[in-house]
């Protein structure tokens, strides 16, 4: 069955990528509603800021049925209904949950952390913002002390190798590394576990790729399909392996 990783992250977030989107309508409330009721302990989605500076969660950007513009064209108000502003998610959901955000405008990074921590102020500790650029993640720490950092890439960009890539997050205080989940090993958790950073996958939308995420001590998993990912989740926690207590040396 392949090697057996301890997370640093126990249990391991489960991220509902733009919702339960294979159940329901991406990126509208209800998909974000249903994603919890099947058990995700985390909600995915994009984030951009509207013309007056709201930020509201979409994920290309760009509205209209002909004439497709910017978002950033818009007041709030104007937007077609099914695009929700990120207030509203708390509104209608709480924040009794992770919520990571994507933010391909990079404006709305501090706007979204001030939204969260609006909605509670023990929100910002469980907002995961998400970029490529390290330099522009840890210039929204300084907005927000306590909301999370993760550097989504891929190891090709990577060009001194994963181990130089660890240490400049460490050094940077970032929380987490996202990867598409084929470039993840148990070496490569290991490997940035021991620099402090937690270890992100997604595109997990299989059984066979969330079983193995799992066992390579994986931190946390986005994927579509939330009822496939709660299920391998469970499985994994129930692993004998995983509830052993541990061994006593003689003394």
């Amino acid at each position: 069955m392949g090697v057996l990783v301890p997370s640093r992250r126990v249990p391991p977030v489960t991220f509902a990528h733009r919702g339960a989107r294979a159940h329901a309508p991406e990126n509208t409330l209800e998909s974000f509603a249903l994603a919890l009721r099947l058990g995700a302990t985390g909600i995915e989605s994009d984030v951009w800021l509207t013309a007056d500076r709201v930020p509201v969660l979409d994920h290309d950007g760009v509205v209209g049925r002909v004439r497709r513009r910017p978002i950033s064209q818009f007041v709030r108000a104007d937007l077609p209904p099914h695009v929700p502003a990120l207030a509203d998610l708390f509104d209608q959901l709480g924040t009794d949950f992770e919520l990571s955000l994507d933010v391909k405008d990079p404006a709305a990074g501090p706007v979204a952390a001030s939204v969260a921590a609006s909605a509670d102020p023990t929100m910002p500790s469980r907002l995961w913002l998400c970029h490529d650029d390290l330099d522009q993640l840890v210039s929204w720490r300084d907005d927000s002390p306590y909301v999370r950092l993760v550097c989504s890439t891929r190891l090709a960009r990577a060009k001194q190798g994963p181990e130089r890539l660890a240490a400049q997050l460490r050094q940077r205080s970032i929380d987490a590394v996202n990867l598409h989940h084929s470039e993840w090993t148990g070496g490569l958790t290991t490997l940035f576990h021991r620099f402090g950073t937690l270890a992100f996958g997604w595109d997990a939308q299989f059984e066979r790729i969330l079983d193995g995420l799992f066992r390579m001590g994986i931190d946390g998993v986005y994927s579509d399909h939330v009822d496939r990912m709660t299920d391998a989740l469970a499985r994994h926690l129930a692993r004998p392996e995983l509830n052993q207590p541990p061994s006593s040396e003689p003394g």
